[in-house]
């Protein structure tokens, strides 16, 4: 796993939410070239979008189509939506989504589930979960 560091940009410095472990970690590495890549820190979805996806979502599905299983759908869904083709195709996982990507995902598995197996699943906004 590649080291990773929390920051804030204030006035133009950076502001390390811990930097005696940054400092601790540079210590490490004197004298090697390395790349600095700085990202947006992704927001995880809410418990309140996990229970919507795994308690409306997989489990009509799974109900629908007789899945015992819901992590059996959860696995399909994810390889129909979220495959990815590099020299190795890949599968990503739901927890590696931004709020924005989790949203898109799970519009994809509605319109799925509505045009191609009759199955109707309501918005969240609709449901108690």
């Amino acid at each position: 796993m590649k080291p990773t560091f929390r920051i804030k940009i204030n006035n133009g410095k950076v502001v390390f939410e811990d930097r005696y472990k940054f400092d601790e970690f540079l210590k490490g590495i004197e004298d090697k070239e390395k790349l600095l890549i700085i990202d947006d820190i992704k927001k995880p979805r809410s418990e309140n979008e996990n229970r919507y996806y795994w308690g409306v979502v997989i489990k009509i599905l799974a109900d629908e189509l007789g899945y015992l299983d819901k992590n059996d759908v959860h696995d399909a869904m994810r390889l129909r939506f979220l495959k990815e083709n590099g020299k190795l195709e890949t599968i990503r996982s739901t927890a590696s989504l931004s709020t924005q990507e989790f949203e898109e995902y799970l519009s994809k598995i509605r319109i799925f589930a509505s045009s191609e197996l009759n199955i109707i699943i309501p918005e969240p906004n609709s449901v108690e979960f």
